[in-house]
């Protein structure tokens, strides 16, 4: 116990004569090395400044407004990704117009249903007249309609073509008139000189208050034609 009592002994006299100033030295005793080093190497953290904090302010403003626009053109980018397209349409287009297929003449001819009426106009020397420039509006009598006179008139009519010449003429109006306007009218004056008197009942056209218009508006490159079921006669006759 003795020997370990030294030994504690010397060496607290040791540490005191380390700490201890020397004799020379007056004031306060200066710190150990090793302390001055530790407390040079740890400097203290740099205080902020109301300059410093404006400029963080600015950075997350400016971070946040590139986030926002950022996920505002995702979704413009997604969303015109994602919305079917529209389908054009077609403007719708007119109609075609439907090109006559010849004169008067021609278009009697095509119909298969006015051979007795072409056989009248070429006994009466009218054929010429009827594939002229025009225009000409014809109320065109079928071949039943002729069939329909009384027995030998037909004949009789063929072997006279004066009188044939002003019965044909008798169905011709000078001039296109068509289906729209001979409703509005309540008579025509035909190229023989004398009228024909129309009247509208029940939405149908008559012509001299028994002859019935069937057909409207079959076109001609010089007029119109409109069938009849009926053979028109002057009043003279």
């Amino acid at each position: 116990m003795a020997t370990l009592h030294a030994a504690v002994t010397r060496t607290c006299r040791s540490a005191n004569q380390n700490f201890a100033p020397s004799a020379n030295q007056s004031g306060p005793v200066p710190a150990p090395k090793w302390l001055l080093t530790s407390v040079r190497s740890h400097k203290a953290p740099a205080r902020s400044t109301p300059k410093d904090h404006q400029k963080d302010t600015m950075k997350r403003t400016i971070l946040l407004s590139l986030a926002a626009v950022a996920i505002v053109v995702a979704a413009c980018s997604s969303a015109a990704t994602t919305a079917p397209s529209a389908t054009p349409t077609a403007a719708p287009s007119a109609a075609p117009s439907v090109a006559p297929a010849g004169d008067i003449v021609q278009v009697a001819t095509a119909a298969g249903s006015f051979k007795t009426l072409l056989q009248a106009a070429t006994a009466a020397g009218l054929v010429d007249t009827l594939k002229g420039a025009g225009p000409f509006t014809v109320f065109a009598p079928t071949d039943a309609a002729f069939a329909a006179l009384p027995a030998g008139t037909l004949d009789a009519l063929l072997k006279d073509p004066a009188k044939l010449k002003d019965i044909l003429l008798y169905h011709v109006v000078s001039g296109k008139v068509t289906a729209d306007q001979v409703v509005k009218l309540t008579s025509a004056t035909t190229v023989e000189g004398k009228p024909i008197k129309i009247t509208v009942k029940n939405g149908t056209v008559y012509l001299n208050d028994t002859v019935k218009v069937v057909t409207t508006d079959i076109p001609a490159s010089n007029g119109v034609i409109h069938v009849i079921d009926a053979v028109l006669l002057p009043p003279s006759m």
